[in-house]
């Protein structure tokens, strides 16, 4: 089964490919669009807006960012329901049956063809267009610095988040660290470590697909998304993310 139409286009886009800065933004779970032959997945309209179906305000400061630090950008044009793209095509959660509080119809029973072709579909793209603009800039002499764009809900579970953004990391911890240091004298946000999510909870699939194997700089930005839900706070998200990441990116000498 082919998942996508002739008129959807590419599952993956790319701006500023040509970037001067050596950061490469990733924004997995950019889009709350589905494709067409998906329907609404058994969903009502409120869910497939909510933080379940998508990282509200994640591509919008990606976009920002990509024009203050001259970065380069990949994002996935489709919903994380149909194929969650930092989930490996083994795990349950790269087609999760219930997210959050929200069971998922369209997702409950999933064949083995329709797991593949969803994998082939969007899955498989994204991970090649990375590896290949990765593979690129290495062979011109450029390794990249992989930073990934999330953000997550205030209220999880019935419980507050206090976080504001988070720094994530797995195995190499070198760029996430600096930010720490950087973010811990300027104190604006309350910015923490490995939450409201950390490697234990299988996050961190394209920091070490991409980043870890390739023995590049990387770090995952969680940004709590009621900070950014309008104009003004993604401008000044991305404003204090340009800081961070020019000023940590700097005391590593790049």
């Amino acid at each position: 089964m082919k998942l996508l139409t002739e008129a959807e286009g590419s599952p993956v886009a790319v701006e500023n490919p040509e970037a001067l800065s050596p950061l490469l933004l990733v924004c997995e779970h950019a889009s709350r669009h589905l494709p067409e032959k998906m329907g609404t997945l058994g969903l009502s309209p409120d869910a497939l807006s909510s933080h379940i179906a998508w990282d509200p305000g994640a591509l919008a400061v990606s976009q920002l960012l990509v024009k203050s630090l001259d970065a380069a950008l990949v994002y996935q044009r489709f919903s994380r329901l149909v194929y969650d793209c930092n989930r490996p095509p083994e795990a349950e959660a790269a087609m999760p049956s219930v997210s959050e509080v929200f069971e998922i119809p369209g997702n409950a029973a999933i064949s083995a063809a329709e797991r593949a072709a969803r994998t082939d579909a969007l899955y498989v793209p994204f991970r090649d267009e990375l590896a290949d603009f990765i593979a690129a800039r290495k062979a011109s002499g450029r390794l990249p610095v992989l930073v990934t764009m999330h953000s997550f809900t205030p209220v999880y579970h019935g419980r507050q988040r206090d976080v504001e953004v988070g720094i994530l990391h797995d195995t190499d911890k070198r760029l996430a660290a600096s930010m720490l240091e950087v973010a811990e004298r300027t104190k604006r946000f309350d910015v923490r470590r490995n939450e409201p999510y950390g490697p234990a909870d299988g996050v961190t699939h394209t920091l070490i697909e991409h980043g870890v194997k390739n023995g590049l700089l990387n770090v995952m930005i969680e940004i709590r998304n009621d900070l950014i839900q309008d104009e003004a706070g993604q401008k000044v998200m991305a404003g204090y993310l340009t800081g961070l990441l020019g000023e940590s990116l700097q005391a590593l000498s790049l």
